[in-house]
């Protein structure tokens, strides 16, 4: 095999459509189909697309993907990437293993945890990482989002028309993120913006009842039945432990998409590319497969 692609995220995607048309022999694994961008609300800047939301975008990049003769493996789980002495990778998963002699990393991300009091005690049950997910069993009442970047503006949008009332608790002392989405959220009657507030305890009993933070260091207690941690990301990089990554854990890639290890690519999220935009996984993901395919070109000119 030419290729084992791990993540099904825009990276992945984009990279199994540019693999099959440059009829590599390929596979692609992933736990679930469009990553993070499939939990996006509305997607204001891809290329073509004036407005979409995540779901619909995953579903076009879904209906791309099936134009080929791609053997892509949904809900499988990649354990681990090992090295043989002939140069070639041995990718295992929850459901078989995989040689071959190149591998794209591009994993992406998963959420940051919390991490105070009552965060673990009452996830799923008020508190949640996806307001795609569980926003609408919070209609109607108030709900604290935690986060002050692109992630929580998103979803502080998706929560406008169905909360009655929304905190969202910034630990810095403005908000960051695109400046369309800080406006529409800075303009709504519904938000309540708390910058240099910190998150101190998630109170409850049995359920949310509240949120007790810091604000300029007074504390604080906000009466909600919901809160929403968008606090950012970390990279899904546990199975390429033997590649070279940043301080931040994330897979260190050159211009061509190439970790330190010859063989071994990464793109999208799960990398040290600073943006993490759905349009640059998505390009990173066909310079990568593009970059592989010159690099076993290259090879086997050699052999």
């Amino acid at each position: 095999m030419d290729l084992v692609i791990i993540g099904a995220g825009p990276a992945g995607i984009t990279a199994a459509i540019y693999a099959a048309r440059k009829s590599l022999d390929f596979v692609l694994l992933s736990k679930d189909l469009g990553g993070q961008a499939a939990l996006s609300s509305d997607v204001e800047n891809y290329t073509g697309y004036q407005f979409i939301t995540g779901p619909d975008l995953v579903s076009k990049f879904e209906e791309h993907l099936k134009q080929f003769n791609i053997r892509f493996h949904i809900g499988e789980q990649v354990r681990g990437v090992s090295k043989k002495a002939d140069a070639s990778f041995v990718v295992d998963s929850d459901k078989g293993s995989y040689e071959s002699r190149t591998v794209l990393v591009a994993s992406g991300r998963r959420p940051r945890w919390l991490d105070i009091p009552g965060d673990r005690e009452f996830r799923n049950k008020g508190v949640s990482y996806c307001a795609t997910c569980d926003g609408p069993l919070f209609s109607g009442k108030a709900v604290a989002i935690i986060g002050g970047g692109n992630s929580a503006l998103d979803a502080c949008l998706q929560m406008m028309p169905i909360a009655q009332k929304i905190y969202l608790v910034n630990v810095n002392p403005s908000l960051d993120g695109d400046e369309v989405m800080r406006r529409k959220v800075q303009e709504s009657p519904k938000v309540e913006i708390l910058n240099n507030a910190r998150s101190r305890e998630v109170l409850g009993d049995g359920f949310v009842k509240g949120l007790k933070v810091a604000v300029n260091g007074a504390e604080r207690e906000l009466s909600v039945e919901g809160v929403f941690v968008e606090i950012g990301s970390v990279p899904n990089n546990e199975m390429a432990d033997f590649v070279g990554k940043n301080p931040y854990g994330e897979i260190v890639v050159d211009h061509l998409n190439q970790t330190n290890v010859p063989g071994v690519f990464a793109a999208g999220d799960v990398t040290n590319v600073p943006e993490k935009q759905i349009i640059v996984a998505a390009g990173e993901g066909a310079k990568a497969v593009l970059g592989i395919f010159r690099y076993l070109s290259q090879r086997g000119q050699e052999s």
